[in-house]
């Protein structure tokens, strides 16, 4: 299955792959891959970033309708961002040995976003955390270079040592947490097949990851017309039920 333009629909249906591909594969992981005493799991990628409105706002002139302004813009690409799920590896005590992250264009669409989406990636690498970023989208001028040069870079300095191969500007990267930290990158297309990847668990050990399976199983059960919405960047018309 090769893979597709994601950048021709709107955010909310990859959110929607994204989350049931997620969950295949936590699914595969679990069936076959990780050793006894290692489970996969699927986390919210962010917590919950609403506050409770405490009980003394809740009167006075306290205004619930939303303001008027002639101008008025709103993002989703940011919550789509934190509604994303995370596949996450724990030993059977609790700890976190490895996270799996499919990045969403939300981690990319604004400055914020996508610097507390880099402060994790390297918080995860520096604290032993084994991960493993799956990039679909192509860079932004955020990253301009990948996402991988720009996670790397926190620990060496690359310059112009990694760039795209010509027509490859998808990336998925492993990094290997350990005492000397290590990154395996593949480089990919739209149009390619997905490498398994490997997904460091313990210094030395790793299994592969079945991106390539997972991705067409989730692929397989999409609805026929947002099939066709994906591989052609057309919405489905809506059918006239009325009488002629």
């Amino acid at each position: 299955m090769p893979i597709h333009d994601w950048t021709r629909v709107y955010e909310g249906l990859f959110h929607d792959f994204h989350q049931s591909w997620s969950i295949r594969i936590k699914n595969a992981l679990n069936a076959d891959k990780l050793p006894q005493g290692l489970s996969a799991l699927v986390e919210r990628s962010t917590p919950n970033k609403e506050p409770e409105v405490p009980a003394i706002l809740l009167g006075g002139t306290l205004l619930l309708e939303p303001p008027k302004a002639h101008i008025v813009r709103k993002s989703t690409k940011e919550s789509y961002a934190d509604k994303a799920n995370r596949i996450v590896i724990k030993h059977k005590i609790g700890r976190t040995v490895a996270v799996i992250e499919i990045v969403s264009p939300g981690n990319k669409s604004g400055k914020h976003a996508f610097q507390e989406f880099l402060e994790k990636s390297v918080a995860f690498i520096r604290e032993g955390i084994h991960l493993l970023v799956i990039d679909l989208f192509p860079p932004t001028k955020r990253d301009p270079f990948g996402v991988h040069r720009a996670i790397w870079e926190d620990f060496e300095e690359e310059d112009d040592e990694f760039v795209f191969p010509a027509g490859k500007n998808l990336i998925l990267a492993s990094y290997n947490a350990s005492r000397s930290k290590e990154a395996y990158v593949e480089p990919v297309a739209v149009g390619d097949s997905l490498p398994d990847m490997p997904l460091f668990l313990f210094e030395g050990y790793h299994v592969s990851v079945p991106l390539e399976s997972t991705y067409q199983t989730t692929w397989d059960v999409m609805p026929t017309d947002m099939q066709d919405y994906v591989v052609t960047g057309v919405l489905p018309s809506i059918a006239d039920d009325s009488d002629d």
